[in-house]
């Protein structure tokens, strides 16, 4: 009985928190982690299925660069990387396609449609969802070519409002086009940014490897519950943040800018960990607010 009583008091702590997001539009990037063990597959599916039948509009985004990477290695491909980009030449760039795409992509749908028709996948060049420019990037004196290395110049979101309206939930994978039709790779973290600002999103969710941010990289007593957008980016400025946290940071400010009410950066490997986020009086994980 105690146990039947423990689950509808974390059902009533649950209530305010379905009423408040009810009709509200989440992104999700999925990566780290989370991605590579299926039991944690199955959980970020169930999850995302919950979110959406309380009435939630979850829209995930995701990469895949692990992934990528195994792919180009069995076909003997070059593996290069410059400040944390791929270098990515046309070989690549089908490598990429056809992992984000056609596999990544499917399997996310499929697990999500497992427990009924809900999820749709699509990439950035469906609809011209994502219009992209090259990036340029700089490293000493010089230019850097990337190759097909992206960034987001235009979302076009009516394909993404279309599905939510008609209660899909849409799963995106960062490929870019030009407006010539060049296929590019995008980082996933600057995608679920310009599309949680895009569609002016309640709330942007970062599953990670790590709880959140810490003010001592290697200190994990050191997690910082709560940051405004000012001191996200003194962090960025005084260099306390990692490589791999530095375009989750940056897209969390812009998006924060640009009417995004909450950013968050959780642990992907906890259980079950955007219901705790979203849904109970704790939450997890680091919170940045404007």
């Amino acid at each position: 009985m105690e146990k039947t009583r423990e689950k509808a008091r974390v059902l009533m702590e649950a209530l305010p928190y379905i009423k408040e997001y009810y009709g509200k539009t989440v992104v999700v990037k999925f990566g780290g982690a989370a991605m590579e063990r299926e039991d944690l597959k199955k959980r970020f599916a169930s999850d995302i299925v919950l979110m959406r039948y309380v009435g939630m509009n979850p829209v995930i985004v995701h990469g895949g660069g692990p992934q990528i990477t195994q792919y180009m290695e069995r076909l003997n491909l070059d593996v290069r990387f410059v400040d944390g980009h791929r270098v990515t030449d046309a070989a690549a760039m089908e490598v990429a396609k056809m992992v984000l795409v056609g596999k990544v992509n499917k399997e996310i749908v499929s697990l999500i449609n497992s427990h009924g028709t809900l999820a749709v996948g699509l990439s950035g060049e469906d609809g011209n969802l994502l219009v992209a420019r090259k990036r340029t990037h700089l490293e000493g004196k010089g230019e850097v070519d990337l190759g097909f290395v992206g960034e987001v110049e235009k979302v076009n979101p009516e394909i993404l409002n279309n599905l939510i309206r008609d209660e899909f939930i849409p799963v995106v994978a960062s490929i870019g086009v030009d407006e010539t039709g060049q296929s590019y790779n995008i980082n996933a973290d600057l995608v679920a940014g310009a599309l949680a600002s895009s569609l002016q999103a309640d709330k942007l969710i970062y599953l990670t490897d790590v709880d959140g941010i810490y003010r001592q990289l290697e200190d994990p007593s050191s997690l910082i519950p709560e940051l405004t957008t000012r001191e996200a980016e003194q962090l960025i400025q005084g260099g306390g943040l990692s490589s791999g946290m530095l375009p989750k940071m940056r897209s969390c400010i812009d998006a924060l800018r640009s009417g995004v009410r909450r950013a968050h950066i959780i642990n992907g490997t906890v259980d079950h960990a955007l219901l705790l986020e979203l849904y109970t009086n704790a939450g997890i994980g680091t919170m940045v607010r404007a």
